[in-house]
């Protein structure tokens, strides 16, 4: 295996003008995104950062992801993108809890950040030609060192938790560097693929899955977003042959007017992932895409995927039309078990244990937070999951439910405690849960099931305002109900299984 650093130094050499990034009408060689990174490094050492100091990136899909990563691939400084669609307070938690020496972010976004008296020796870059100034302004500045240590942190992605506080999940060199055997072993990737990448870059969905082509040679066309239209031309336009969807983007696509007319035959791979896809949507997508379909199920904390159903069990037709809800089965690379949720034994096959995982992917564990490392990462290496699946006689997996309660909304995951957090901080509630309930489009969306105070009433409208002044839109609740009591069982525990049960029977 080679080191992030290794590749490109490769690719700059072997390849220097062959298209690495594609973006907005911009088109960046191997050899220009391995001179970019450079620069980069050498105005960050030169503004006093070290190794192990952090740089911040808020922005909106754009080449400056990879030229950040490389760069941090280079000189052991670690790459913190962060959710810009989350809320000031709660990007203020995680400039607080990562400490940034550099933050990059888009103009539109800089009224985010927490006020310049809290960003102490932390200098702002706003991304564009300002930033491209800062970049270039020694343009012969090269980078002779050897690649760091593999097992060093370059990435720091933020992943809420079940307490309803963000986790940083320190990734290293090593880590990412599985997505070149991934890519090229199990999903097909080369020198000649073109990558679509318009999943998120401050998801691993989407700074990991947007290795997959750099690392074997290919090109990457970078979106901003996952709007339909711009997905359905950029496909055309470039020729792409891979990319990766969440299930909602692809329903968006096949209910695109006159999709069938669009010239997709480039297209040789689409993955996707955070739910299974339905009979119905894959034969529809699989008529109009004509190419291999994949699921992948992975984790921040594994650094991408970890089980994987390939093509050739993506038949509607199959008579075991059940595997189409199967997570699939381990990539090579990747152990793959179930434990009983409290003595950590293995279950028997068919069982329902907790997901684990032990792999070269999994991460080093939390910024600042060795306890609840300990909670995810055992002794010996397993990373507990959460998650409640269990395993067939020919070794693929099925996910039964969700030990931690996560709500997978459009791809997105949102912890409730997160949400119950804030609703708590309204003067009228006295007790609250969320639960995920169905959505024709999103899968699932937050419900809020709430108690109000003695004497108090709370409009529905009303607390959907209060909880979207305080949450990143995608976290807050779609409806409310309010209830006269909760369910709880013999201990006062709030029994979510009971509301879901009223409200989405099949769960």
């Amino acid at each position: 295996m080679y080191s992030l650093a290794e590749l490109l130094r490769q690719y700059a050499k072997s390849r220097p003008e062959s298209l690495c990034i594609a973006f907005d009408g911009e088109f960046i060689s191997f050899a220009e995104l391995d001179k970019r990174s450079d620069r980069l490094v050498s105005v960050l050492l030169g503004q006093g950062l070290v190794a192990g100091d952090r740089v911040a990136i808020l922005a909106t899909n754009k080449p400056a992801f990879f030229e950040l990563l490389f760069a941090c691939a280079k000189s052991g400084l670690i790459m913190l993108p962060i959710n810009w669609r989350l809320s000031a307070r709660e990007i203020g938690a995680i400039i607080v809890d990562a400490s940034p020496r550099c933050i990059l972010s888009d103009q539109d976004l800089v009224a985010k950040l927490p006020p310049s008296a809290e960003l102490v020796d932390c200098p702002l870059v706003v991304l564009g030609d300002s930033y491209n100034q800062w970049r270039d302004a020694d343009s012969h500045s090269t980078i002779d060192s050897l690649p760091i240590d593999p097992d060093t942190t370059i990435l720091l992605l933020y992943t809420s938790g079940t307490t309803g506080l963000p986790k940083g999940a320190m990734i290293s060199d090593r880590n990412l560097s599985f997505h070149q055997r991934h890519g090229s072993e199990m999903w097909g990737f080369s020198d000649s693929s073109v990558n679509l990448v318009a999943m998120p870059l401050f998801h691993v969905g989407g700074i990991g899955y947007g290795l997959n082509a750099m690392l074997a040679g290919g090109a990457t066309v970078i979106l901003q977003q996952a709007d339909p239209r711009e997905l359905c031309r950029a496909i055309v336009e470039h020729k792409v042959t891979h990319s990766f969807f969440v299930p909602a983007v692809i329903q968006m696509l096949v209910d695109l007017p006159a999709i069938e007319a669009q010239d997709m035959s480039s297209l040789e791979f689409i993955g996707y992932g955070a739910s299974p896809i339905s009979e119905t949507l894959l034969k529809r997508a699989l008529e109009i895409f004509q190419c291999n379909f994949a699921h992948a199920y992975g984790l921040t904390e594994s650094c991408g995927t970890v089980l994987t159903l390939l093509p050739e069990f993506h038949d509607p037709e199959a008579t075991n039309k059940e595997r189409l809800r199967s997570c699939g089965r381990p990539v090579p690379w990747a152990e793959v078990a179930l434990f009983d949720l409290e003595s950590m034994l293995p279950v028997a096959q068919g069982e329902v244990g907790e997901i684990c995982v032990r792999s070269g992917m999994t991460v080093k564990g939390y910024w600042n937070k060795p306890e609840a490392t300990a909670e995810a990462i055992t002794a010996d290496g397993w990373l507990r999951t959460g998650d409640a699946a269990y395993c067939d006689d020919e070794g693929f997996f099925y996910i039964h439910d969700r030990y931690k309660d996560m709500i997978v909304s459009g791809g997105e995951n949102i912890y409730p405690t997160e949400v119950e957090n804030i609703l708590y901080e309204h003067p009228d509630v006295a007790e609250t849960a969320v639960i995920g309930v169905p959505h024709p489009r999103w899968g699932e969306t937050p419900k809020a099931i709430v108690v109000c105070k003695p004497g108090q009433t709370i409009e529905a409208a009303a607390l959907l305002d209060f909880t979207r002044a305080r949450l990143a839109r995608y976290k807050c609740p779609t409806s409310v109900e309010v209830v006269e009591q909760m369910p709880r069982n013999a201990s006062g525990k709030i029994l979510k299984r009971e509301l879901r049960a009223m409200i989405w029977p099949e769960k």
